[in-house]
């Protein structure tokens, strides 16, 4: 099965032809997926959660991201004391708890824990992975390195390994390629259940810049068809060693990732079961 997502729902108009946030309903008659980055900021509560239910199919699927505490990211400027294993502990168990109602209709795809550029392949960080999947020993996992030590190759054949262990999907990245802060594309399959790509868009530019618009501008990228069909023939390749290949475009900056995201359904012929009921579209007679 091969399902394709966006990041976020609202922001993506051009699946409305309107300029507005887009319906979370509305998402979901176009694609099987999201991926919510909510949690990072902040754990929602399971009310929250429940609202998102009601708004989408029984076979739809969130991915939600891991809080900003879970993957070690700086701390908000306001928070002075750092953080003990004892709070993050509870972080842990809260987030366990936010996701309740998703496990219990198998809405819940997978958590994603998307680690800072320093969480490098280093001892205490691999121990670290592993006090994750003991804190969450039932969760499905998907992890996202942006440290290229982790790709050295005599670490990464211990790596692939260890995540099988795990039981861990390990996400493949596509982004611009610069001298410091970015990894390479590696889709290996670590789980027989799911492999994940994520798209971050290609623009060199915009990924190397430090400045204040940088979170805008690395993801300002429209993937051509060339790429688009080099991403095919590696979906392709893999396909047949695992249950699920999902696909989530992140070129958003200048919303290109949900145009690029139906392109590539259209260039592989899927058809999304089970989505919600498209409303009928306005005809333009004039």
């Amino acid at each position: 099965m091969i399902t394709i997502g966006l990041t976020t729902w609202f922001d993506h108009p051009s699946l409305i032809k309107e300029d507005r946030q887009v319906r979370l309903d509305e998402y979901a008659a176009r694609f099987p997926t999201v991926e919510v980055d909510n949690p990072f900021y902040g754990i929602p509560t399971t009310s929250t959660v429940r609202q998102w239910q009601t708004a989408v199919p029984e076979t739809f699927q969130f991915i939600l991201k891991a809080n900003r505490e879970m993957t070690m990211h700086p701390q908000d400027d306001r928070m002075k004391d750092p953080v003990t294993d004892e709070a993050r502990r509870k972080i842990f168990q809260d987030y366990q708890q936010m996701l309740q109602p998703l496990v219990a209709t198998n809405q819940l795809k997978t958590v994603l824990f998307q680690f800072p550029p320093y969480f490098k392949a280093e001892p205490d960080n691999f121990t670290y992975l592993r006090k994750i999947r003991a804190m969450m020993p039932t969760t499905p996992i998907s992890v996202e390195f942006r440290n290229a030590s982790w790709f050295d190759p005599v670490i990464f054949n211990q790596l692939t390994e260890y995540f099988k262990d795990l039981k861990f999907t390990l996400v493949a990245a596509d982004e611009a390629q610069t001298a410091i802060g970015s990894v390479p594309f590696n889709l290996s399959v670590t789980s027989p259940h799911l492999a994940f790509i994520r798209l971050h868009g290609r623009n060199l530019e915009g990924w190397g810049n430090a400045g204040p618009e940088w979170r805008k501008k690395r993801t300002l990228y429209r993937y051509n068809e060339t790429e688009l069909e080099q991403l095919k023939q590696a979906i392709d390749k893999i396909k047949p060693q695992v249950k699920e290949v999902c696909v989530i475009f992140n070129n958003n900056s200048g919303h290109d990732a949900a145009d690029n995201a139906l392109q590539l359904q259209k260039m592989m012929n899927l058809k999304f079961n089970g989505l919600a009921k498209r409303p009928p579209e306005q005809l333009d007679l004039f």
